[in-house]
């Protein structure tokens, strides 16, 4: 069953989707971690992938960049595809004093500055969240690695070259711990199908201090975050 957008066929995609926005951080994942991982999506490039992961099928695919991107991939995948639980693994900017380079944020909540949550027509704002399970999953994974998590809101972007030179600014004074372009829209999304959705991210610069890490860097090296994730989806 293709869609405008993904070539697969039903059944070839897992009921859990880990997706990078980078496609070739899917194809990463896929070849580091999936066993016998098999291509399902070629279409614009927007690579998908299904393996196995300790004993159970795993998918990851790519959804671009920006909330309209992960709007469409997310959308296809849990109306057309049977998919019940994305975890988007990605980069985000630190925003909170305590948030430093290469620290993983899990997003509990996703303020966003879009106009996404239009389209639903709500008599009020919507505060889109994580499913807690998920949340709760992520966070035992961490702890069995040892790795240290921050957990709290992330601010989903509609911006990267922002007019406003003040207004990351003022989101950190709200004690949001990062920011990133898409998982207000993902969770919005999953509650809307009645799914499940979670953002696990590492920190790839702190805007506010000027500190960044390079875009070979932010490719491939990220793993805890992916085995956070990884770790999740084989519950």
């Amino acid at each position: 069953m293709a869609t405008p957008h993904n070539a697969a066929e039903l059944g070839a995609i897992a009921k859990t989707v880990l997706m990078p926005g980078d496609p070739l951080r899917a194809k990463f994942v896929a070849e580091t971690y999936l066993e016998n991982p098999v291509c399902f999506n070629t279409v614009r490039n927007m690579l998908g992938y299904t393996g196995m992961y300790h004993g159970k099928q795993v998918s990851v695919m790519g959804s671009g960049m920006g909330m309209p991107s992960i709007g469409i991939y997310s959308y296809e995948l849990y109306h057309f595809y049977g998919v019940e639980r994305i975890v988007r693994i990605g980069t985000a900017g630190g925003l909170g004093d305590q948030v430093q380079l290469r620290d993983v944020v899990i997003g509990m909540g996703a303020c966003t500055d879009s106009n996404y949550a239009a389209q639903f027509r709500l008599p009020g704002t919507f505060a889109p969240l994580a499913s807690f399970r998920l949340v709760e999953k992520a966070v035992q994974a961490a702890r069995r690695m040892n790795v240290p998590v921050q957990v709290g809101n992330v601010l989903s972007s509609d911006l990267f070259y922002g007019d406003d030179e003040t207004s990351l600014d003022t989101w950190k004074k709200m004690g949001v711990l990062a920011v990133e372009m898409e998982s207000a829209a993902l969770y919005m999304n999953a509650a809307r199908a009645g799914k499940e959705a979670l953002g696990v991210f590492t920190i790839s610069d702190c805007p506010l201090r000027g500190e960044s890490l390079s875009a070979q860097e932010r490719q491939t090296t990220f793993t805890q975050m992916m085995e956070i994730a990884l770790e999740t989806a084989a519950e």
